[in-house]
């Protein structure tokens, strides 16, 4: 089986790096500028697991000269039209594609480009970020990739996707309830995004200081009302470990949009947070505090486009 994996950044190179020292067929589809990078220093990886040094295969949009098995689609949520349209040459009859964008709007826009059969869903746990020179340097020890039918049924082409994902250097599994994962992952992600975010500060930093707690709790509060007011059922075991994730005392964990703000970079407001609070006033749900990030952060994009 070949794989392509769209974007070679902190989270699509990790993975890909690890694919490839595995022994898999991977390609990576690149803009220029990473293009360049990479065929000058190669595929960096930094980790306590094992450092990863490769020369990958990459290509260009208008390189693409045949369809791939498997689409691994690894990019901001806010490059999704672009990307979509780089790689649309290399979907098949046959192409399953996997993404491991944040949120959920991305489902129905790549159902809507290439058909709901061609989607799988996926969720990857991994903290990655790039240097200055271009590697990919790991925090701490964790990376999960968890991928499934949407209606949790069993599937040929599941079992040929957990083959080419197993015992590659990163814990992979399939799910039959991978729809509630990935609803899991966007409320975890919304709430830790909106307290870092908010409070410009780590998850310690904020419990850490009178009414942190409280505040991280109303947070956690209503973006877990919006999740249950549009139907999707959240497990207790994750409710319990996430609010005791929002409230631990010294914490250092910041989530990703959190960093990209504090260095400057685009950030995906809309997709985390905006999207949420479209679906909060369409089914009725108060979200003040949320509706206050969205505001920061709507004017944290602006500043950084003027």
């Amino acid at each position: 089986m070949r794989i392509l994996i769209v974007g070679a950044g902190s989270t699509g190179g990790f993975f890909g790096a690890k694919l490839a020292k595995a022994g898999r067929d991977v390609t990576f589809l690149v803009r220029p500028q990473r293009l360049s990078l990479l065929e000058q220093h190669g595929l960096c990886v930094r980790s306590s697991a094992g450092d990863i040094d490769i020369k990958p295969q990459l290509i260009t949009s208008s390189q693409i000269n045949g369809t791939f098995d498997i689409v691994l689609l690894a990019v901001k949520a806010y490059t999704i039209d672009s990307a979509l349209q780089d790689m649309a040459a290399a979907v098949g009859p046959d192409t399953v594609i996997l993404p491991l964008l944040n949120g959920m709007r991305h489902m129905d826009v790549i159902a809507e480009k290439f058909g709901a059969d061609r989607l799988l869903g996926c969720v990857c746990k991994v903290a990655t970020s790039l240097d200055e020179s271009g590697r990919i340097i790991q925090q701490g020890t964790f990376n999960d990739m968890a991928y499934g039918e949407l209606d949790g049924s069993d599937s040929d082409r599941i079992a040929l996707v957990h083959e080419f994902m197993g015992d590659a250097g990163f814990d992979a599994k399939t799910s039959k309830s991978i729809l509630r994962d990935m609803w899991e992952k966007w409320t975890l992600l919304a709430a830790m995004g909106s307290i870092n975010c908010l409070m410009r500060g780590s998850i310690g930093d904020v419990a850490s200081v009178k009414g942190g707690h409280e505040f991280a709790m109303r947070v956690m509060d209503e973006v877990v009302a919006i999740v249950r007011a549009t139907g999707q059922e959240l497990s207790e075991p994750f409710l319990t470990q996430a609010y005791g994730l929002l409230t631990l005392q010294g914490s250092p964990q910041t989530s990703s949009m959190y960093r990209d703000l504090m260095a400057g970079r685009a950030i995906e407001a809309d997709q985390i947070i905006g999207d949420l609070l479209e679906r909060a006033t369409a089914t009725g749900v108060e979200a003040p505090l949320l509706a206050l990030v969205y505001t920061n952060l709507l004017v944290y994009q602006t500043q950084l486009h003027n």
